[in-house]
């Protein structure tokens, strides 16, 4: 059998995979590398050049011309580095990232490319790979740093991604550990899920994926996930292929969301508890107003709307009672504040006046009083209170005012506005010690309604508070002409009910109450 003729050096440039240029190095006086002049290219240069250069963009190549006058931008990369070292070295040079641009009539195109240099005989072999795929590659592990490896049982060898060190925070001059070990490098935590994901690869031959982290960088958490790789189906495993992903930041989103569900459960079950003792506070202090004062010409109504925003629970409080001097005790008031705080405050000051009514003292000594037990209970115990005694003899209402709003009085379908007593308003309960009130008198006719309120019902932002009374003196009195209430409790319930439905709304932003006293007659 004749054998056939040697390869020429084109078709032995022909046969390489990569695309490659043949360099005749250009010497200066002292033997240093000048420069190399382009002799030859193989057919993969040639479709590399066509696919990345617009037609015409680049000269056409007629024969040997120096590199770095075809191409000028070559000059300033680590190629003229690399040219210079494999040629004086005799080594082969590389793979290291160069990035130039070439200037076409279309404007500059830019190359990223993974070169080696190698020397050949009398001349330099310079290839060259495409750098950008390989980059971007390693750019993406990075940015969802991702990485994998895979480890041959056979001889420990390992084959790592080009991310991998970067990825698991490896130094550079730690070699990549192998399959055993990964052990030695993990955390004690991570062990037994590891243990357990290696021994079902590699003896039960399946797919399995633990969370691992390693000493070297323990804040950070990696899922691994780990397949066995097989020559042949069935047969025992060569190698394990494993791939990492950074999972710290979802680990973390979960544990806070986990915790954000824990407080949300928490806060919830606070809520509904301070809701459930709201519920039990406001049956032992708020009154449901029956016939109970029928005996004094009197019928009562009452109307309590808690601010939702705090559970229900708010500081709102009024009174009805009879006194053993055959007289009445009727009292309305707002302690500072919400919550259980409020909550308590209110309870305080309603049973120390129900105590010290029986005093028979008139009703600025009892608001006197209540002052003092205020300001004893601390700097934050402030409250505002309308306290009154009504003599059914007389028909009269006897009243003080410490901070709070004035009563009004709806007589005839027109609704007023007490005036106040003499010296004005007193100011509100546990601000000041030693303060004394003056009590107004208003005698009450036959229908005529009063109404004591909270503020929370009137006030509205950023309206000030003469439109919020004008509001509430006009619903007063459209209530009253809609429909004058019908005798009995129920006549006038319903009517106390209309008039804080008209004035309640989406903008309030505290507890509201409204108790109101009609005259039906005398004792």
């Amino acid at each position: 059998m004749a054998l056939s003729l040697p390869p020429s050096g084109q078709e032995v440039l022909d046969a390489l995979p990569v695309a490659a240029l043949l360099l005749a190095p250009v010497l200066g006086e002292h033997g240093e590398l000048q420069d190399a002049l382009y002799v030859a290219r193989n057919a993969s240069a040639r479709a590399y050049s066509a696919s990345r250069f617009p037609p015409g963009s680049v000269p056409p190549w007629a024969g040997p011309v120096p590199l770095f006058e075809r191409f000028p931008s070559l000059a300033g990369t680590a190629v003229s580095r690399m040219l210079a070292d494999a040629f004086r070295l005799r080594t082969p040079q590389g793979p290291e990232m160069v990035e130039w641009v070439v200037s076409t009539r279309s404007g500059p195109v830019r190359i990223n490319d993974e070169v080696r240099v190698a020397p050949c005989g009398d001349h330099v072999l310079l290839t060259w790979e495409r750098g950008d795929r390989l980059h971007m590659a390693s750019a993406a592990q990075r940015l969802v740093r991702t990485c994998w490896a895979e480890w041959n049982l056979g001889d420990h060898g390992v084959e790592p991604s080009r991310g991998f060190r970067q990825v698991l925070g490896l130094a550079d001059d730690i070699a990549v550990p192998a399959l055993l070990d990964l052990a030695t490098a993990a955390t004690p935590d991570s062990l037994p899920a590891l243990y357990q994901t290696l021994y079902d690869v590699i003896l039960r031959k399946y797919t399995a994926e633990c969370e691992l982290r390693l000493s070297s960088n323990s804040e950070r958490t990696f899922r691994m996930v780990a397949e066995p790789v097989r020559i042949a189906p069935g047969g025992l495993v060569w190698a394990v292929r494993a791939v990492f992903i950074d999972v710290t930041s979802d680990r973390r989103r979960r544990e806070a969301a986990q915790h954000s569900a824990s407080e949300a459960r928490r806060e919830h079950e606070r809520v509904e508890a301070v809701a459930e003792i709201a519920d039990v506070l406001r049956e032992a202090v708020l009154p449901h107003f029956q016939d109970e004062l029928d005996a004094f010409g009197l019928e009562a109504a009452a109307v309590y709307r808690p601010d939702a925003r705090e559970a229900g629970v708010g500081g709102d409080w009024y009174k009805a009672r009879e006194l053993p001097d055959g007289r009445l005790l009727i009292a309305l008031g707002d302690a500072r504040g919400h919550g259980l705080e409020a909550a308590t405050l209110m309870a305080k000051l309603r049973y120390a006046l129900a105590g010290l009514a029986y005093t028979e003292e008139p009703v600025e000594r009892l608001t006197q009083w209540l002052n003092e037990v205020a300001c004893a209970d601390g700097d934050e115990s402030t409250a505002t209170a309308v306290i009154a005694r009504y003599h059914p003899e007389r028909s009269l209402l006897r009243w003080t005012c410490a901070g709070h709003p004035r009563p009004v009085l709806v007589r005839g379908g027109r609704a007023t506005q007490l005036p106040s007593p003499d010296g004005g308003p007193g100011i509100s309960l546990g601000v000041l010690p030693d303060v004394t009130y003056t009590a107004a008198e208003t005698p009450l006719e036959v229908d005529d309604i009063v109404l004591m309120y909270s503020d929370g019902l009137i006030e509205r932002r950023p309206t000030d508070p003469d439109q919020d009374m004008d509001r509430f003196l006009e619903a007063a009195e459209h209530c009253r002409a809609d429909g004058a209430p019908d005798a009995g409790h129920a006549g006038l319930q319903n009517y106390v009910e209309r008039l804080v439905a008209r004035l309640d709304g989406p903008h309030r932003t505290d507890d509201a109450t409204l108790l109101a006293l009609r005259r039906i007659g005398t004792r």
